[in-house]
């Protein structure tokens, strides 16, 4: 009865009329609301995932570890595993691949592959041929007496390479390993286990390549690409085994070609260029020699090359193999513009028209480079594919008829063409009186004549020498390409410079100078009454290798 008492008894400060007492008991039921629903929430909820599951097996555990170990050492080879390393003349990048069957793939670009039994693990030997260094080359060519220990120095070499690659490839699997454990782990232990553990499996598989090791495998290589038709042409591996003096003989013969080849470019005199023109290079029928690159390299540094114009012939069979051929063409230091010629296959166009710096013209297609408006047409036969009969000078005809009709629709327009582009001279002689020049290729030697409509078909040589088909002839041919001098108000040529040297084996050099017959002194102007400053000052005279460049006029006009 007192607890009662007390209950009833009014709460100090609490008003004890009816109104205010209810609002006061309201207010204390909003306040304690939340709280009740929390307990509620608490008491329905579902208890936490982690009791409900089992921790993971520990064979579960091991193979996710491993899984990700794999899966870092393969990332980490891919991204930082690679060695370069020099062998012998040539510079080469080494390189661990994953793989099932293991071995030896050598990558010559472009010719080929040539894969080797050497071994048997889960891991590859990739070796690229980046390039042939000149300066070791030369070397060799001053002393001909090393190639008698040239085997043994591409041996140490190799080693050498091998013991560099097999350090980085440890810091790359162990770094790839660990920072993918790190990745998904968020443990830096179970990180440095990921990473000692890849190290664990490369040793593993460097032991099974030991142990498997074929050193005869080199007798009984596998070709590919290009590279299938060695055989027939050197002979296998057991000939030249058997026939080591004559293969040394001819191997000293062909890195002094080559050597020689690239010092001759290097021999050039600099030309300090007229500003008030427009520097184009005209180069056609490489026909995959890998010395064109350098070639080109040279002439546009030296020259200031505004932009290249290759008229096509670029490779020789025209095929998926040679295609990695071409990469060179985005670093040459200028714009490059390319029609295709009868060796070169839709599958080159396609490759070379996605590559940077690079525009393939085709079917009348123009392009605006350098302030110059060129057009050209790419040649409608592949003759390397005999299934094929080859359709002849109509269809050459055909093809320039296609581009003067573009050459006509952009005259109507106001805006004409200055450059028309074909690799076939049938067809580029379609131009006439449409574009003020045109340059072609195809014949393997230059030829310069003013068409009846006025037109100057300027017709390019080899810039390959040929080709690598060169070596096989008695007589090496020159390796030729032009610098063409166009004025940068009109667009005329001013004057051109035609770059000879000497084929595979020769290191002549000569560079002559020539004058269209209206820019020569006393000429009368040209019928148009536009005006033509008169060509470059001056241009290359000598070099410490070549014959005096000669000065002479247009005798073709």
């Amino acid at each position: 009865m007192a607890r009662a008492a007390r209950s009833r008894t009014p709460h100090p400060g609490i008003p004890q009329t009816p109104l205010p007492r209810l609002l006061l008991t309201w207010l204390d039921g909003v306040r304690t609301l939340p709280r009740a629903v929390r307990r509620d929430y608490r008491s329905r909820r579902t208890p936490p995932t982690a009791a409900l599951i089992e921790p993971p097996h520990p064979r579960v555990r091991s193979l996710g570890l491993i899984a990700v170990t794999v899966l870092g050492a393969w990332l980490g080879l891919l991204l930082i595993g690679s060695s370069h390393a020099p062998v012998g003349p040539m510079d080469t990048t080494m390189a661990l691949r994953p793989s099932l069957t293991g071995g030896t793939r050598i990558n010559v670009s472009p010719l080929g592959d040539l894969e080797l039994s050497s071994h048997y693990g889960p891991v590859r030997l990739d070796v690229d041929v980046d390039r042939l260094d000149p300066v070791r080359s030369q070397a060799l060519v001053d002393h001909p007496e090393r190639f008698s220990g040239l085997q043994a120095e591409v041996t140490r070499d190799v080693t050498r390479g091998a013991v560099g690659l097999a350090l980085h490839s440890c810091v790359a699997v162990a770094s790839g390993a660990t920072a993918l454990g790190l990745a998904v782990y968020r443990r830096p232990r179970r990180a440095l286990a990921a990473g000692g553990l890849a190290l664990a499996l490369l040793a593993a598989s460097a032991g099974t390549a030991y142990a498997t090791w074929n050193p005869r495998s080199v007798l009984e290589p596998k070709f590919s690409g290009l590279l299938s038709s060695a055989p027939s042409v050197v002979g296998n591996a057991r000939n030249i085994v058997s026939e080591f003096n004559v293969y040394q003989k001819e191997l000293a013969r062909l890195v002094t070609n080559v050597t020689k080849l690239y010092d001759a470019t290097s021999t050039l005199p600099t030309y300090q260029p007229d500003p008030t023109t427009i520097r184009v290079l005209h180069v056609s029928d490489i026909h995959l020699n890998p010395g064109s690159w350098q070639i080109i390299a040279s002439l546009v540094k030296q020259y200031r090359i505004n932009v290249i114009i290759d008229t096509g012939d670029t490779m020789d069979h025209g095929s998926v193999a040679e295609n990695h051929f071409l990469d060179p063409v985005s670093a040459l230091g200028a714009p490059y513009v390319w029609v295709r010629g009868n060796h070169d296959s839709r599958s080159t166009q396609k490759y070379l028209t996605g590559r940077r710096h690079v525009t393939v013209l085709d079917n009348g297609k123009v392009t605006r480079i350098a302030g110059v408006r060129i057009a050209g047409v790419g040649d409608p036969q592949f003759t390397p594919d005999r299934s094929v009969v080859a359709a002849g000078e109509p269809a050459e005809r055909t093809a320039g008829g296609r581009l003067a009709d573009a050459l006509r629709t952009q005259r109507l327009a106001g805006t004409p063409v200055d450059i028309a582009l074909a690799h076939n001279p049938t067809a580029a002689t379609e131009a006439d009186g449409l574009a003020p020049l045109a340059l072609a290729g195809h014949l393997h030697h230059r030829e310069i004549t003013t068409l009846p409509q006025g037109t100057r078909l300027m017709v390019e040589g080899s810039t390959g020498g040929g080709g690598l088909r060169a070596v096989q002839n008695k007589k090496p041919a020159p390796v030729q390409a032009s610098v063409l001098y166009l004025d940068r108000t009109t667009k005329r040529l001013q004057a051109w410079d035609e770059i000879t040297l000497g084929g595979l084996g020769l290191s002549r050099a000569e560079v002559s100078r020539h004058l269209p017959r209206e820019n020569q002194p006393g000429a009368t102007p040209s019928p148009s009454g536009s005006p033509h400053p008169p060509g470059p000052s001056s241009g290359p005279s000598s070099s410490p290798r070549s014959h005096p460049a000669r000065g002479s006029s247009d005798s073709h006009g």
